[in-house]
């Protein structure tokens, strides 16, 4: 009765390690980067839609500061 709860406690473990080594953490992470690239495309193509905005820092007579 010893070896048989020994053996299946070895199998158990070995199935669990064996299990574990192909968890979904590669696949939860291969998801949230490509989820994060689409998101970082589809700002890229709205911010591109946009008329830019232009900064004019350039003084002259009439800006001057007093």
């Amino acid at each position: 009765m010893k070896l048989a709860q020994l053996s299946a406690f070895a199998v158990a473990l070995v199935m669990s390690s064996l299990v574990m080594a192909e968890g979904g953490g590669d696949r939860t992470f291969e998801k949230m980067m490509a989820a994060n690239d689409r998101s970082v495309e589809l700002f890229a193509a709205k911010e591109q839609a946009r008329d830019p905005v232009v900064v004019n820092e350039k003084k002259n007579d009439k800006n001057q500061d007093l």
